[in-house]
């Protein structure tokens, strides 16, 4: 499979709250549990987006802000990430299921990848699917970090 947008995200489909099942981390969010984005249509034409997570070995709610711009003529596919003033990064909607309920954000060199889901959770049938479609794709998948909205404890990894 080739690692390429979709043909077409309706904004206003894709605004509203994701639960960030799993993901290859940044070097910024390496160490969030727990996150959830929440996209919201800004007048001036790009998302404002708001995600919430936690940091591993706190419980303590925490919260950035960025922003989101399409990019003009890929059918609202392709978009330009914003975390910190002047800087931008790709991202890019590699699958999105037909009624939202979860999309997969990609990168054009592969550097991110990150499953959304419209609840905490995804079946593991379908998740496996994802995961084995973004390996097809290119990504390195043993990369990939649960956001699960739970900690597991080190006993509880340790009987596993």
């Amino acid at each position: 499979m080739e690692n390429v947008p979709v043909q077409k995200v309706d904004i206003m489909s894709y605004a509203g709250k994701w639960y960030s099942i799993c993901s290859i981390p940044t070097i910024m969010d390496k160490d969030w549990y727990q996150t959830t984005e929440t996209y919201v249509i800004h007048p001036d034409g790009y998302y404002a987006v708001f995600t919430t997570y936690k940091v591993v070995g706190t419980d303590e709610q925490r919260y950035t802000r960025s922003k989101l711009f399409v990019t003009r003529g890929s059918n609202n596919a392709t978009l330009k990430a914003q975390y910190v003033w002047p800087f931008k990064v790709d991202y890019w909607v590699i699958e999105l299921a037909d009624d939202y309920s979860y999309a997969v954000v990609g990168h054009p060199k592969h550097r991110h990848l990150s499953v959304l889901s419209r609840k905490p959770v995804l079946s593991d049938e379908l998740l496996t699917g994802i995961i084995n479609r973004c390996e097809q794709r290119g990504y390195d998948t043993s990369k990939l970090v649960s956001q699960e909205h739970h900690i597991v404890s080190f006993d509880e990894t340790a009987l596993a």
